[in-house]
């Protein structure tokens, strides 16, 4: 794979961890559609606290042992691929929140293991 420099786009996804896709979280089914998609990379973040539309704090403390903390998931690629991951986007992500956002790539350098 070559260097990458240049323009592109971040989309990041914010969901819960409680959020659920065909009996699995989420964050991983999104993840695995991106690398279905041939997408350069993903990561998921697990938040220590937040809240969202619904105005309820999410916390990570231990005292409220919250079991449903922020995720974000983020991917940084090309326009194309990006819009190729939002129609399952808008299918699947039904609370949470989509941005896009411009970006420039300094550096993006992708070795194959030697044997």
């Amino acid at each position: 794979m070559p260097n990458i420099t240049g323009k592109a786009k971040r989309l990041r996804i914010y969901i819960g961890e409680s959020d659920r896709r065909k009996n699995k979280p989420l964050f991983e089914a999104i993840v695995l559609k991106a690398k279905e998609l041939d997408m350069a990379g993903a990561t998921v973040y697990r938040g220590l606290m937040g809240y969202g539309a619904n105005s309820r704090i999410h916390t990570a403390k231990i005292v409220d042992l919250s079991s449903d903390l922020p995720i974000v998931v983020e991917i940084v690629d090309s326009v194309e691929y990006i819009e190729q991951l939002l129609p399952y986007l808008n299918e699947v992500v039904t609370q949470g929140l989509v941005t896009i956002e411009d970006v420039d790539i300094i550096k993006y350098d992708h070795q194959t293991p030697k044997r």
